[in-house]
């Protein structure tokens, strides 16, 4: 690999970036609740007018409930939603789910996972365990088949889940598109892989010395990422550690109701400011 920063044939503004996701696309989002979530791709999918977007993760939260509360959804994969324990439920997301207004795709964490490994893995379906008892297979149709080897009990098997692009956060990018993530990559990994296509916005660009030094900390390499941004502070309101913590105040400001509340939410944060002050 090459060494040095600057611009490179990969790298867009976040507008640009956000630009190549059509209408009606499907996005596996990186994170995990309040932590590291690509929230400043998703605000500017609200600013950009995005519709009809199916959303997929494993335990979505503020994500997921700023894209219903604007209308951009039109279905979800997920399994735990939550705006975690100081907030509750997410309260735009169940609102879109109860009305109908988006469709829910009922999953386990570990089902949605099963889904994402098959369709990384180039096969149509894939075995998880965890199910038994649950109304979940018989509301999805899935199927179970008999253990061939005859040393268990029938599983289910889950179908393949290929979303058209996994959009993660993540602290480093090189100039060609090396990604590490400081800390749990919760289901980054696995996204990236079943994705037809990886989107990366990064906390900043560091020299391509910093992977080759430790490359077993790159989480995705330069050849899977079709493009990437640089957005300091851009998991706001969430975490991004080590580098800050969740802004709660922020996050609370955001829940009133009304377009007006939701403008300002929009308005502050930090990529809108950046534009405005840069």
């Amino acid at each position: 690999m090459n060494s040095g920063f600057g611009a490179s044939g990969k790298q867009r503004e976040l507008k640009e970036l956000v630009a190549m996701v059509p209408n009606g696309a499907s996005l596996a989002l990186g994170g995990s609740f309040l932590h590291r979530g690509p929230f400043a791709f998703v605000r500017e999918l609200i600013r950009q007018g995005k519709t009809d977007l199916e959303i997929i993760k494993q335990s979505p939260g503020y994500d997921i409930d700023i894209l219903c509360r604007a209308g951009a959804v039109r279905k979800v994969r997920a399994g735990i939603v939550a705006m975690e324990g100081n907030f509750g439920l997410a309260p735009y997301y169940r609102r879109a789910i109860e009305s109908g207004s988006a469709k829910l795709e009922e999953h386990a964490c570990a089902s949605l996972t099963a889904g994402l490994r098959a369709a990384a893995f180039g096969i149509p379906f894939q075995p998880c365990g965890g199910l038994h008892g649950s109304d979940i297979p018989a509301l999805n149709g899935w199927k179970r088949l008999d253990d061939p080897y005859g040393a268990g009990d029938p599983v289910w098997v889950i179908p393949a889940i290929q979303p058209d692009f996994a959009v993660i956060h993540a602290s480093e990018v090189d100039a060609q598109g090396n990604v590490r993530v400081a800390g749990t990559h919760h289901w980054d990994r696995i996204m990236s892989r079943a994705a037809k296509s990886v989107l990366v916005v990064a906390e900043r660009l560091v020299d391509t010395a910093v992977f080759t030094a430790q490359p077993e900390a790159t989480l995705v390499p330069h050849f899977m990422v079709e493009a990437f941004a640089i957005v300091p502070h851009g998991a706001w309101p969430g975490s991004c550690w080590p580098n800050y913590e969740i802004d709660y105040p922020a996050v609370e400001d955001y829940l009133p109701q009304g377009d007006a509340a939701l403008a300002a939410h929009l308005a502050k944060a930090p990529e809108a400011t950046e534009v405005r002050h840069g």
